[in-house]
């Protein structure tokens, strides 16, 4: 059964919901990413690999980006959902309000744009070999629902679903793989519980994670300053 979390972000339509799913051991990633790339309709959803995924709060930095700038008609990738994960990117080289209309464009902007939300793919979604997915699904219209979006996703993943925490993802986080994404430079002692594990040194201490999470919430601030 999907634990799946609705939630309601403050200064966010209260219709348009958001779907949060977490999960683990998942065994069929590449069939995920497969129907996104054949552009399948019924997977409209953020596929996010969480190894990338600090916390919550950087999680849903992107959703609420993504989201106001849907409602404000300035998306520049496909959908919300694909705009989530180019969202979470560090690059702000094409600017938000050039980008409201995409005609408006140039080659070499636009060039860069399909540049940037590939790079965002590569390095936030979904690949062949993710085994932590969090899944992210808007209620862009009333179709879409908490008891649909849990009935697909049992259906389609296999994978065990867990709560969307903070401690959850934090044991998860590949710290190392963060901070090269988003360019931070490493403190002197390392953290990551992924990492750490496998080296046998301790775990993570929260308040690294925390200022870790300040620093990717203030470059997404930034980006959708832009």
């Amino acid at each position: 059964m999907a634990l799946l979390q609705t939630l309601h972000l403050a200064h966010l339509p209260s219709s348009l919901e958001v779907h949060v799913g977490l999960f683990q051991d998942v065994q069929n990633a590449g069939y995920l990413r497969q129907q996104l790339l054949n552009g399948n309709g019924q997977y409209e959803y953020a596929f996010i690999d969480a190894d990338v995924i600090v916390s919550t709060t950087h999680a849903l930095a992107g959703v609420f980006r993504a989201a106001n700038d849907y409602g404000n008609e300035r998306i520049r990738s496909r959908n919300v959902h694909s705009e989530i994960v180019f969202a979470l990117g560090p690059n702000n080289n094409v600017s938000s309000s050039v980008a409201i209309k995409f005609v408006s464009l140039d080659n070499q902007e636009r060039s860069l744009l399909y540049m940037q939300i590939a790079e965002s793919f590569r390095r936030f979604g979904v690949s062949d070999l993710t085994t932590n997915l969090l899944v992210i699904k808007l209620s862009t219209s009333p179709e879409i629902t908490s008891e649909s979006v849990k009935a697909h996703l049992e259906a389609v993943i296999q994978g065990k679903s867990i709560q969307f925490c903070n401690d959850n993802l934090g044991k998860t986080v590949d710290v190392a793989r963060v901070r090269k994404i988003y360019k931070l430079n490493s403190p002197p002692r390392q953290v990551g519980r992924k990492k750490q594990e496998a080296s046998g040194t301790p775990e993570s201490d929260e308040s690294t994670l925390s200022e870790l999470e300040m620093s990717i919430l203030g470059l997404i601030a930034l980006k959708g300053a832009g």
